[in-house]
């Protein structure tokens, strides 16, 4: 069994937001994030969920949540199930902070295109895909509710007033921050952690990071062993990102456009992928993935939730 939609059923719950991949579940200063099983890949979500997906992400996040709360200060009170985190309900920012160490992905088919700006932040010629960028760069986009999120500049965040210059700055230094340490803890564990992106929202005036960090949803990482090698000798780099999902439906037509009609995944493909995810939990924590009982999952989460809840208000 898989978690595809949650319809959970919480204590004291006040309202409900179903995004792409999580489940958020709104209380009176709590918020609740059930990580389901789907998976989206250009904005769209793929009809078929992947087995164990939801927990890999929401323990990879806590992992990194949890080693960086003293350099950022972030919202996680706690996890009272492999698939839900809790934490303080806040404010979103309605910009997401891109975090580019590296030429791939979005970044790279713009520069391929010709074009040498992305976010009004100018790449410099004579790169090729998976070089090093000079230092990481900061891309910003806006974050949709619905459809496709937009690529935006500094300048134009500012000029719209979505944050004020104040808390711009912090985000930026935040971001570069948790980036970096980010980038060494992938070392260690011999990856390259290429590109990310982070959120944040305001909690009683204080500005946290939020959601997930460091996941392969949110992030793309190289193999260290061999990098240099196949990038000396032009080869494709090894990774463990969701890119590999991007580039299945590419190479069938899909990129999320008008009119593209997206291609159903064989079950062997959705297996993969899981296996992907695991593989990528276990490098990057160093840690053995217990794959948790599937069986009865939602009401699993809903005791576990409710458990943890009934405590919470009660202490």
């Amino acid at each position: 069994m898989s978690l595809h939609r949650s319809h959970l059923h919480f204590k004291g719950e006040k309202s409900f937001y179903s995004g792409k991949v999580r489940d958020v579940y709104y209380f009176d200063t709590l918020v609740a994030m059930v990580v389901s099983d789907r998976i989206s890949a250009f904005d769209h979500v793929l009809p078929k969920p992947i087995p164990y997906k939801g927990q890999v992400l929401n323990q990879i996040a806590l992992h990194f949540l949890e080693a960086s709360k003293n350099l950022v200060p972030n919202w996680l009170i706690a996890s009272p199930d492999p698939n839900v985190s809790i934490g303080y309900a806040c404010e979103p920012v309605k910009v997401e902070m891109v975090v580019r160490g590296y030429l791939a992905g979005h970044a790279w088919r713009t520069y391929q295109s010709g074009t040498r700006t992305l976010c009004g932040v100018t790449m410099p010629d004579g790169l090729n895909q998976h070089d090093a960028l000079p230092s990481p760069i900061i891309t910003p986009t806006t974050k949709a509710n619905e459809g496709h999120d937009e690529d935006i500049s500094a300048d134009e965040i500012l000029k719209r007033g979505i944050v004020s210059a104040e808390i711009w700055e912090k985000m930026c230094d935040y971001a570069l921050k948790l980036f970096q340490f980010g980038q060494e803890m992938a070392k260690e564990r011999g990856l390259i952690l290429v590109d990310t992106k982070y959120e944040f929202g305001v909690h009683e005036g204080k500005l946290l990071l939020i959601d997930e960090i460091h996941t392969p949803d949110s992030s793309r990482y190289y193999y260290l062993d061999g990098y240099a090698d196949r990038q000396a000798k032009g080869l494709p780099q090894k990774q463990l990102s969701k890119e590999f999902v991007r580039e299945w439906l590419m190479s069938r037509g899909f990129q999320g456009k008008t009119g593209e009609v997206m291609p159903d995944m064989p079950d062997e493909f959705v297996l993969e992928i899981s296996e992907r995810y695991i593989e990528l939990y276990q490098l990057i924590t160093g840690k053995e993935f217990i794959r948790e009982n599937q069986e009865n999952l939602t009401q699993r989460i809903e005791n576990n939730v409710n458990t943890f809840l009934e405590n919470h208000l009660s202490s």
